[in-house]
This record gives structure tokens, sequence and C-alpha cells, in this order.
């Protein structure tokens, strides 16, 4: 069998397709897995926050954070132009910025600093739903499948939460849910501004077919997207 290769997704200029090194001729579009946790959380100022730590990617371990303000913007804070264009191209921002973004867990307590953002929260012990998801193997969480099969009862038990959809430019998503902690504290600062405290993510985020759970939370996941060939702007600012 002809064995396919991939431009390296932070490309400029469109994700290609894959190519047959025998014959050079495409094989249809790559796929993308990110593995890692995803944390949701709504404040009282009405900013909902959603952070990727991404422990395993195409562009190694990195974190980012997508913010949904109480004005409407919609930001993302990125740690480099290549991730920042990937995560653009496949979401809808009205600005991002290219900041450093680290993340410290330890004693279930996460600490995150994200260019203006200071952040932490403090998870508490699984319920009936973060149970039966530890107990999903990893190799079937992986499998879109999988995450096209769990799609309508993560609709009818989360609302907004979504698990396979449409994304920006022509790409597809999956998300193979693994493990699920409440979150039971958060502090969060923005620009000075103190965000409140924690509050349901509510009305849902905005940046892309689904949200977070409406219940402040952390999900251990694995992401699969599907490349297309758009490409979806965005405006950088440090």
């Amino acid at each position: 069998m002809p064995r396919a290769t991939c431009t390296f997704p932070g490309a400029v200029g469109g994700d290609p397709p894959c190519v047959s090194r025998e014959r050079g001729k495409a094989t249809g579009p790559a796929r993308l897995r990110f593995d890692g946790w995803i944390a949701g959380t709504g404040t009282s100022s009405g900013t909902r926050i959603v952070l990727g730590h991404w422990e395993r990617s195409p562009f190694g371990p990195f974190s980012d954070v997508m913010l949904d303000r109480a004005d409407g913007e919609r930001l993302l804070l990125a740690p480099t132009p290549e991730t920042a264009d990937f995560i653009a191209r496949t979401y809808t921002f009205d600005a991002v910025r290219i900041v450093p973004v680290r993340v410290s867990v330890g004693a279930g307590t996460w600490t995150v600093r994200a260019g203006a953002l200071d952040m932490r929260f403090t998870t508490g012990r699984r319920g009936p739903l973060g149970l039966l998801l530890r107990a999903v193997p990893g190799a079937l969480a992986r499998r879109p499948a999988w995450s096209a099969l769990l799609d309508v009862p993560a609709r009818l038990l989360l609302a907004g939460v979504r698990t396979r959809g449409s994304a920006g430019g022509g790409r597809r998503e999956w998300y193979g849910a693994r493990d699920l902690r409440p979150i039971v504290a958060v502090s969060a600062v923005f620009e000075g501004d103190d965000l409140g405290v924690m509050a349901p993510v509510e009305p849902p985020v905005r940046f892309g077919f689904g949200s977070v759970p409406r219940r402040p939370g952390v999900t251990r996941v694995t992401t699969t997207v599907a490349l297309g060939r758009g490409r979806a702007p965005f405006r950088s600012r440090a």
C-alpha cells in the first residue's frame, strides 16, 4: 500500500490533503489527534473561559485559552503563531493574542497564566459520569466512530455539548471523552479586573459547533481534527 504524507498543519495557504508518495495523488484529508484536557467554567462577571491543555499534539505539548467575554468578544490566547493559526482556522474568534501560556497542576489545583490572564481553579471528586468515562479504553476513545455514536446521548445529558461536528475551513472534529471532574472553585483576573467567582457556563460559548458543559468541569479528551482546505482569518496582537 502507498504511504501517505501530509504537509505540516501550520502551512500557509490552506490545508493540503494527504498525498501518496508512490503516485503523488491526493488520498483524502489528514486527521490530526490531540490528547489532553479541556476545562470550561463561567464567572460571575459573565466571562466564560475554556482551557485546552494538550499533553500530546502535532505541535508538541501546549496549552491555549479561549475567552467568551461579557461584552461579546471571543478571544484566543495561544503560545505560538503556529498554534494560533491552527486554532483560528478551526474555531471563530474576534481577536487572537500570541502570549506565553503556562499551566501547572498539583493536588487538584490548576494554575494558568496566559498573558493578561491569571487563573486558578480546583477540581473535586468524580461523579457517576466521570467514573463511567474513566472506564472507556483510550483506543476506543480515539475512534471517530465512537465519538459519533455518543453524540446524541451527549446532547441529551449535557446541554450544548456535541461530540462531533463541522469546524472552520471545511474541517470536521470528533471528541472522545475519557474522564470528567467537576470544578469546585475558580479565581481569575484578566487585564487587572477580577472576573468574580465560579458560575455556570451560561450562555454557552460560541467558538465552534458546540460548547463545554454548563456545569464547570475538566474533561480528559482525545480530539481528532480532519483537515479541510479553507483558512479562517484572524488578527493577531501582542
